[in-house]
């Protein structure tokens, strides 16, 4: 029987194609399915869940690409669907839990403090006047902060506060540009010129593949504008990027690491749980894709089988 890939994503491209290419090579078949029009009716089938091109049966598997923005029901909605399969006994990578780990970067960042992975320091507050009192501190140390979204990506909407290379930079109205929140890190100033981050990709627990990311610009985003550059994946590199995805319990996650010139020598930036990587596959020698779709077939869902089995009483397991 053909193995049924549901890969749930918002957009349909370059992404989503190579990672069906892989699933054929494999004999499987990934159909794109967006989370907004997956739908709860107790109704319908045994398991609660309307999965649109699956009828009343559930996929094999499932692989998260991407997932709409909306309300916060209906984000919650969808994150319900991803929990409830798991639930349900389908393998799904990365799941809810991981993706709820990443897309809130407070908690990032909490639990790589909570596991000693280094990184920024960071701090979180509905309080303008507190957010305000920490920039002057920082300031006063001789240091700048970085302002930035909690659910942001693709480096949108960062902001510097404080004095950098001479120029001041203010904070901002965090009600008006932050829904009344101020997360904000340490700027850890490029090295170099011009400066570069990397991006390392872990699939399975395992570092694979790296890449510079090069910019004129503090933002070091394929998005903003960098250029991507192979790189070796140094052991110190692929350690802390690996310690990074175990800590949010990810099957793959695309790790953003800089060098910083005091404190620890390399420090995790993001730890992102729908990672592209259309940018990295320019610069690196195998198939991405296919790394991803071997780890779901081989390991994740041989795990999830597995669980599932132990939690069968004696005489109905296989």
């Amino acid at each position: 029987m053909t193995t049924r890939i549901a890969i749930m994503t918002d957009e349909i491209g370059w992404h989503t194609r190579q990672l069906q290419a892989a699933l054929r090579a494999r004999g499987a078949v990934g159909r794109c399915v967006d989370l907004a029009d997956c739908n709860i009716d107790t109704t319908a089938a045994w398991h609660g869940l309307v999965i649109p091109g699956y009828g009343r049966e559930l996929p094999d598997a499932v692989l998260v690409r991407g997932i709409a923005g909306g309300s916060f029901e209906q984000v919650t909605k969808r994150l319900g669907v991803l929990h409830a399969l798991r639930e349900l006994g389908v393998p799904v990578y990365n799941d809810a839990r991981a993706i709820e780990r990443s897309v809130d970067k407070s908690m990032t960042s909490l639990l790589l403090h909570a596991t000693r992975i280094p990184a920024p320091a960071t701090w979180g507050t509905e309080s303008a006047a507190q957010a305000r009192r920490i920039a002057m501190r920082e300031t006063a140390a001789g240091h700048a902060l970085v302002i930035k979204p909690l659910f942001g990506s693709q480096g949108k909407d960062l902001q510097l506060v404080g004095e950098v290379d001479g120029v001041h930079h203010p904070m901002p109205d965090t009600d008006a540009r932050y829904a009344g929140l101020a997360y904000l890190q340490r700027f850890v100033p490029p090295m170099g010129s011009p400066g570069f981050d990397w991006r390392v990709l872990v699939v399975g627990g395992r570092a694979i593949t790296a890449m510079r990311r090069v910019s004129t610009h503090w933002v070091h985003n394929v998005a903003q504008g960098a250029r991507c550059e192979p790189a070796q994946l140094e052991p110190a590199l692929a350690q802390m990027a690996e310690g990074a995805a175990h800590a949010l319990d990810m099957d793959y996650a695309g790790v953003d690491l800089i060098a910083a010139a005091s404190g620890p020598k390399i420090q995790v930036l993001e730890v992102n749980g729908v990672a592209a990587w259309q940018g990295l596959q320019r610069v690196t020698g195998f198939n991405i894709a296919r790394a991803i779709v071997d780890d779901l077939l081989d390991r994740k869902m041989a795990q999830t089988r597995s669980r599932v089995q132990e939690s069968l009483p004696p005489e109905r397991r296989a």
